[in-house]
């Protein structure tokens, strides 16, 4: 099989891993924006904001160094068992620290103790399984890495449902019952971080398993050298954090109480939308990481690359201008509260925005292969600081709009700075001509069906059909070179 057929496949079997979890995770948008008012959707959104920034603190880039480390030494069992004994060490010290200090961090962030708590077991959980999820990556197991994400997704997906909706039914139909005992009125966000809890902890049990073979030795020199490569990635990956899910906490910051959780919860909710990009683009990327890696000493490793992130930018533009045409099926599937609707203007910035960030992560393939990780760290905490200043000065102005704005903003100038940088430190042949008519035509489709057609279906479909008919005439042999070769 050749390269780009197993990156393609790989690509498809952690698409699988990543895109169908979060999809029947979309079974939760409406749960929630049913059950809970735009407030309390909106609170529960900025404590994940929290918890995603907390993830990337308990990672600080091992995974990234595991990779690296695993890829480039002949005792990979050292590697992993270095990694892994050196995350599980420092979330105990966090796990403890964290706890002692529970009441103080419910004070402080206005957040009911209990809440603090079940998320403190879920980032540690959640810690515990980086290594061991990696590790699935870098032996090729993308079948059994898929498993283990959908039944997490399962598990989590069906105890919200049993909480929000079977326990309150059953309890009402049983009065005094069994079930009226067990159920708790107006504990709908406990119910929602428990079943994240449970779902964390059995995945945790099942990767265990995996590792009763492996050597166990901490290897201290290697540790420092696995730091040292680290360290940028932990930078950089805050700067992306901020990028990320700052804009929600900010609105928090710096709206006016009465409307901030409003703002922040209906701005939450329509972003989903563009999820269908960031799902792609984490699929992507879960399953070219390793191939960049393995590839690297190959004498057309250049050209391979930037193969690769044409028929990226290819997907992705066929995904913004399919979102866009289709957005008003999305929104009644998804968001069936039409007090949420308000905020859908700023799904198509936040989805190109999104696809940029893609490019982004396919043109970072310089640094990580040269080991120059610290230009990731210059790169994001740039795109930190446009984050920051541009959401200080639009969002008391324009709200979630200039969230949206400062998105597309940050992402496509890390986009732009990647490229030049890397054009300097490792040269990639792009094709920017096709890269450039891709984005354009897409772009402006998406600008046609979205603000000037009011997302008219069908005049949108056809947009669509002449775009693909477009890649498929200027790629044809191409992608029957790749996907048909044996």
């Amino acid at each position: 099989m050749g390269a780009l057929q197993r990156l393609f496949k790989h690509t498809f079997i952690y698409g699988l891993a990543t895109v169908l979890p979060r999809m029947l995770n979309f079974i939760l948008v409406p749960l929630y924006t049913d059950i809970l008012p735009k407030e309390e959707y909106g609170e529960l959104s900025i404590v994940y904001s929290w918890i995603a920034l907390f993830n990337v603190i308990l990672a600080y880039g091992m995974e990234t160094a595991f990779f690296r480390f695993f890829n480039a030494e002949e005792d990979k069992e050292k590697v992993t068992s270095t990694s892994f004994t050196s995350i599980i060490l420092t979330t105990l010290v966090f796990l403890f620290a964290a706890l002692s200090m529970r009441d103080t961090l419910a004070q402080w962030a206005d957040i009911d103790t209990r809440y603090i708590v079940y998320t403190i077991w879920i980032l540690a959980l959640d810690a515990f399984a980086i290594i061991p999820f990696a590790r699935l990556r870098a032996i090729q197991k993308p079948l059994v890495y898929t498993y283990i994400k959908i039944g997490n997704v399962a598990v989590n997906l069906g105890l919200n449902v049993f909480f929000l909706v079977l326990l309150p039914r059953l309890a009402a139909e049983e009065e005094g019952g069994l079930w009226d005992r067990l159920y708790i009125r107006d504990f709908e966000i406990a119910y929602i971080f428990i079943s994240n809890l449970v779902a964390s902890g059995l995945t945790f049990l099942v990767l265990v398993p995996g590792f009763r073979h492996i050597r166990w030795h901490f290897d201290k020199a290697l540790w420092k050298r696995m730091m040292r490569y680290a360290w940028p990635v932990l930078i950089a990956g805050l700067a992306y954090t901020v990028n990320e899910v700052f804009d929600r906490l900010l609105l928090d910051f710096l709206l006016p109480d009465d409307i901030a959780k409003g703002e922040v919860g209906e701005y939450a909710a329509c972003i989903k939308i563009a999820t269908f990009m960031t799902l792609y683009a984490t699929a992507f990327r879960l399953g070219v990481e390793p191939f960049f890696f393995s590839y690297a000493k190959h004498k057309n490793a250049p050209e391979t690359y930037a193969l690769v992130t044409q028929y990226f930018v290819i997907f992705g533009a066929c995904i913004l201008l399919g979102v866009m045409v289709y957005i008003d099926v999305l929104k009644v599937l998804l968001i069936r509260n039409p007090s949420y609707w308000e905020a859908l203007s700023v799904v198509p910035m936040i989805i190109l925005g999104n696809l940029c960030l893609g490019i982004y992560h396919n043109l970072s393939v310089w640094y990580k292969i040269t080991d120059k990780t610290r230009y990731g760290a210059y790169i994001s905490v740039t795109g930190a600081v446009i984050t920051l200043v541009l959401n200080f000065i639009l969002i008391p102005a324009i709200g979630y709009k200039g969230a949206a704005i400062t998105t597309l903003a940050a992402y496509g100038s890390m986009m732009v700075l990647s490229y030049f940088l890397g054009q300097k430190h490792y040269p990639v042949p792009y094709d920017l001509k096709k890269i450039g008519a891709y984005l354009s035509v897409s772009v402006l489709f998406s600008f046609v069906s979205f603000y000037v057609l009011d997302s008219n279906i069908l005049i949108g479909s056809v947009l669509l059909l002449i775009f693909l008919a477009m890649v498929f005439y200027l790629e044809r042999k191409e992608l029957s070179r790749v996907f048909l070769k044996r």
